[in-house]
């Protein structure tokens, strides 16, 4: 195993049990994380999830901002974990589909991308994520849900064996993160 790819993966184990407990020393850790994951997805092929790394990184620094209640809260308080408003999905599966579309467009142009339908799409879905996240939707453990097991494959394909057994790791935070998260659900 890769030695920046196990530091990496207890890096984001750290960062999955403080995401589990809406911890603020998650937001932290998702900076760090976002560092190690842009250098080994960028050098492991997968183009559309380092990328989405770089985006991981400034929606952290918004995430902070937000759950402090620095942006969006006039008391200034914490946010409270809520539910995603339903008039929000129809626009959450747009997103998906065109940044899927997006992204495999340009990475089978560019041709760089061992995987370019499941690159794009598991970037599209953490973009929405990384988004409901920083918004405190306890609904982003049902999108992790649904692009961690794409990513620990990709991982897998590519040779970074520790990377693929944390996001199956994730899988099961994504399990109890919703059963967590929606009894916290103000």
């Amino acid at each position: 195993m890769k030695t920046l790819d196990i530091i990496g993966a207890v890096i984001g184990l750290a960062y999955v049990v403080s995401e589990y407990r809406a911890d603020r020393w998650f937001w932290p850790l998702c900076l760090l994380m976002s560092v190690f994951y842009i250098v080994i997805d960028f050098t492991s092929g997968l183009y559309a999830n380092g990328s989405i790394c770089c985006y991981n990184f400034l929606m952290s620094i918004y995430g902070i901002l937000v759950w402090r209640g620095i942006l969006g809260r006039k008391d200034k308080a914490e946010r409270p974990i809520t539910s995603c408003p339903a008039a929000y999905w129809p626009w959450i599966v747009l997103a998906v589909a065109a940044l899927t579309v997006a992204m495999h467009g340009l990475l089978a142009l560019l041709q760089e991308s061992q995987y370019p339908w499941l690159d794009g799409f598991s970037a599209a879905v953490s973009i929405v994520a990384m988004w409901m996240l920083a918004r405190k939707y306890w609904e982003q453990w049902v999108m992790w849900l649904v692009v961690n097991p794409i990513m620990a494959a990709l991982f897998w394909l590519t040779g970074n064996h520790a990377s693929a057994a944390l996001y199956v790791v994730f899988v099961v935070f994504c399990i109890l993160g919703i059963i967590r998260w929606k009894k916290l659900c103000v």
